[in-house]
């Protein structure tokens, strides 16, 4: 990673914002009465984003390698949450392993060679292919399409979308070289802010659920807060792209409305299956995937446009 003054003031920042919610969280937690469950819940978010930006920082020390791990592992554990979450049966388990210890694997693989013209293309329509047959060689016919459906899908989310974040960083930008960590930064940056500028502005304003019989604590109010904020933060950061600042406010925009319905669905998809989380691994967030899953919508719009009028 190039650590370049502008990447410094990035991190910086990040690591600015962090402590001052670290501080008005300590001063919450000790006012009279005792800290209520939204502060205890604050609190247990802040504490879980020092720990996800330790890693992702250091994923980002290690070079383009180390992003590729660590959202290859990202990828791993969100597939296994999702495949808990959706019955399989024992026809099921040898198209699975395929799926956790070759695809994924190999999906990532195919990002760290910088092998656009496969990688964007294995899992629509090689593993699209090889899922369903894989598990018609197993005998199993009951429930088939169901089945394989949510194997293709969750392999879709969990590896192949969020695979389009660490080839943020395999883009050749004309006159950004060598600077795509930036850029990489600025795409979490937007998305996961909006997801928290969201949440701060439905708590404060929110009134009027967006869809209730989904995700009752997305507000309209809330969802204009944030999309309208975090769209804001993403122009203000158009020194550290390659981007003008108004290129960058509707890169921003469109993040922060991918982000949402991104979320959107995954929170669907929970409702669906009677859980709140995808699991617990992160306190305060839920799962892997609750965490994620503003980035799977965004991730290939943002790739895919950036690489189609930027490259």
């Amino acid at each position: 990673m190039q650590l370049d003054q502008q990447l410094i003031w990035i991190l910086g920042g990040i690591i600015g914002l962090l402590a001052l919610s670290s501080t008005i969280t300590f001063f919450l937690k000790r006012r009279p009465g005792g800290p209520n469950k939204v502060v205890a819940n604050l609190d247990a978010r802040v504490k879980a984003w020092w720990a996800m930006v330790a890693v992702f920082g250091v994923a980002l020390a290690t070079g383009g390698l180390g992003s590729v791990i660590l959202f290859g592992l990202l990828s791993f554990f969100a597939l296994r949450e999702f495949i808990t979450l959706t019955p399989t049966r024992a026809g099921d388990h040898r198209t699975l392993f395929w799926a956790f210890f070759i695809i994924t694997p190999l999906q990532y693989y195919l990002v760290a060679m910088e092998w656009y013209g496969l990688f964007s293309i294995l899992i629509p329509v090689y593993a699209f292919i090889f899922v369903p047959t894989r598990s018609a060689l197993a005998g199993d016919s009951e429930h088939f399409l169901e089945r394989t459906a949510k194997i293709q899908w969750a392999l879709m989310v969990c590896v192949y979308c969020v695979s389009h974040v660490p080839a943020l960083l395999t883009l050749k930008i004309k006159g950004y070289e060598g600077q795509n960590a930036k850029l990489l930064l600025f795409f979490v940056i937007v998305v996961q802010i909006s997801d928290v500028l969201q949440y701060v502005w439905g708590k404060l304003l929110g009134k009027r659920a967006i869809v209730p019989t989904i995700s009752p604590n997305k507000t309209v109010e809330g969802f204009w807060g944030g999309i309208l904020s975090a769209t804001a933060v993403g122009a203000g950061l158009w020194w550290a792209t390659p981007f003008t600042w108004w290129q960058a406010a509707l890169f921003a925009f469109l993040l922060t409305l991918m982000g949402f319905f991104g979320g959107l669905v995954m929170s669907a998809i929970k409702r669906d299956r009677g859980v709140k989380d995808y699991g617990t691994m992160i306190e305060g967030h839920g799962g892997v995937m609750d965490r994620i899953d503003s980035l799977c919508f965004a991730a290939p719009v943002f790739f895919h446009l950036v690489r189609y009028i930027f490259t």
